[in-house]
């Protein structure tokens, strides 16, 4: 293999549309791109999704004489990139909650089975962060818990899960994204602490993860100035990449990178310099999810550096060496057959969603009630885009035949005030928030109907730490998801269909 297409094994890219546009073919036959990624604007059903990915992998193979991998997030919950389509497993922190580590595992094995059956065969999850900080914007319920124990535990079992369905699993995101309050998609967070502080916390899910045999782990866009001093994010930190990851926690799988074109990268060191910078560092595979360009531009410039650096070829050979070994463990791996259809594979992950709703407090009789609910928002740019068909308010009113109100997603003291005076001519209320202890002014809309008095029930719809403090007279009930199923599922839960059964898996 020469050096260009060695570089070509190295690098994922991704493109919009249900097809491989033109332009996306010729640079994969020009640039020898090995790898690529889908996103929800990929996807559409499972006939459109097997074809589109025959077609990556028959020009892939064609082109680089290896297959590619053809990754994907689908981590379930509000990270998804399947749609309504496809069986749809919970999210981590929702899966947690039922304390059963067989239901993550069957979770992994469901969503392996399906995305092998369409030629997906490499899945970006489990997210092994530990979400200690509440005010995370960009982690919250993708995460297992609050507790390195916890999150450690299921994580390994959905990693297995998807192994048994037949992908290739990555924990992310290294050596942890959870004790921020910056969204790196658009900014660059900072982790002031020391090594032995993340071993403690950060780092114990990843080197249980690491001892089961995980295939890959995906690094993560944050300083972190206690292990390296050179203003370096940990994907492009070979101390962190190579000589901790590697060395210290003994991980002999593929290293990837988050997305390259993200703002942490992109806005600070740019995003083909940081590429650069993460092959140094020793990461096999560089993402740039959104511009096959930019995947050719890293390919250039790696190139003319390798041209005269005998010891980088050499490393950069070791890498793909690793990459072909688990190309060649993909084509020697059947699929998960305990999943006999799609009906089937849909049937089990939504009763195991209805299964692991979280409520607290007594249910309350609903009598004249009013629904109050902001539209659902990009709540972070990990997030697929959001259906904006969906309406909490309009559909649960509707369900319960009685008024709603659309609130904004920061109501402003007079709407709140109105708002409030609206629902005073009311025997209950339904009020709804999404990510409400980031956008405080939602939780500022619930206290102020709380404070009425008046029988009511308050719906989280993303993370939890909405209903910390909820008054005791106010049922609460952990929906984790602004989607159709959450919606569908509550207003079961309001008609007194469905009683939910679980735990929360953090504190409040």
């Amino acid at each position: 293999m020469d050096v260009r297409s060695m570089i070509g094994q190295k690098l994922v890219a991704g493109f919009e549309g249900y097809t491989l546009p033109e332009d996306f073919k010729a640079k994969i036959a020009q640039y020898k791109i090995g790898n690529v990624i889908l996103f929800a604007n990929n996807v559409k059903d499972e006939a459109q999704l097997t074809a589109l990915c025959r077609e990556i992998h028959d020009i892939v193979l064609r082109e680089t004489d290896h297959i590619p991998f053809i990754t994907i997030d689908q981590e379930g919950g509000c990270v998804s990139r399947l749609n309504e389509n496809f069986a749809q497993v919970p999210g981590a922190m929702q899966l947690a909650g039922t304390g059963d580590t067989e239901q993550v595992r069957k979770a992994g094995r469901i969503t392996g089975a399906e995305l092998r059956r369409c030629g997906v065969n490499f899945n970006l999850a489990p997210v092994a962060d530990v979400n200690s900080n509440p005010q995370n914007p960009v982690i919250g319920v993708r995460s297992y818990g609050d507790t390195p124990q916890q999150v450690a535990k299921y994580a390994l079992a959905m990693s297995e899960g998807l192994l048994e369905g037949g992908v290739l699993s990555c924990a992310k995101h290294f050596p942890g994204h959870g004790d921020t309050a910056v969204d790196s998609h658009i900014g660059l967070p900072v982790v002031d602490k020391s090594l032995q502080q993340l071993k403690q916390t950060e780092l114990v899910p990843f080197q249980t993860l690491i001892n089961g045999g995980i295939p890959a782990v995906m690094t993560t866009h944050i300083l972190f100035p206690q292990i390296e001093e050179n203003n370096l994010p940990a994907t492009m930190s070979r101390r962190i990449l190579t000589d901790l990851l590697r060395k210290d926690m003994g991980f002999e799988g593929l290293i990837l990178t988050d997305c390259m074109m993200m703002g942490a990268i992109a806005q600070n060191y740019g995003t083909v310099d940081g590429a650069v910078k993460a092959f140094a560092a020793g990461v096999d595979l560089v993402f740039t999810s959104h511009s096959i360009d930019l995947a050719c531009e890293v390919s250039e410039r790696m190139l003319e550096l390798l041209e005269t650096d005998e010891a980088s070829i050499n490393e950069l050979r070791l890498s793909v060496a690793r990459i072909q070994k688990y190309k060649q463990r993909l084509q020697g791996h059947a699929q998960c057959a305990s999943i006999d259809t799609p009906t089937a594979a849909k049937a089990a992950a939504d009763a195991m969603y209805r299964a692991s709703l979280v409520s607290l407090h007594e249910p309350i009789a609903l009598q004249n009630p009013i629904v109050i609910a902001c539209h659902p928002f990009i709540t972070t740019l990990a997030s697929s885009p959001q259906n904006k068909d969906i309406d909490f308010a309009g559909t649960v009113g509707k369900a319960l035949s009685c008024p709603h109100i659309v609130n904004s997603i920061e109501p402003s003291e007079q709407e709140i005030a109105d708002i409030v005076a609206r629902a005073k001519a009311h025997g209950s209320i339904v009020f709804a928030s999404y990510n409400g202890h980031v956008k405080q002014a939602q939780c500022k809309l619930g206290k102020a109907l709380s404070e009425l008095g008046i029988p009511m029930v308050w719906v989280a719809l993303r993370n939890p730490y909405d209903l910390k403090n909820l008054p005791a007279h106010v049922y609460g009930l952990f929906a984790f998801e602004y989607s159709r199923r959450s919606i569908a599922a509550a207003i079961d839960v309001l008609q007194g269909k469905l009683t939910p059964q679980t735990t929360l898996s953090v504190e409040l």
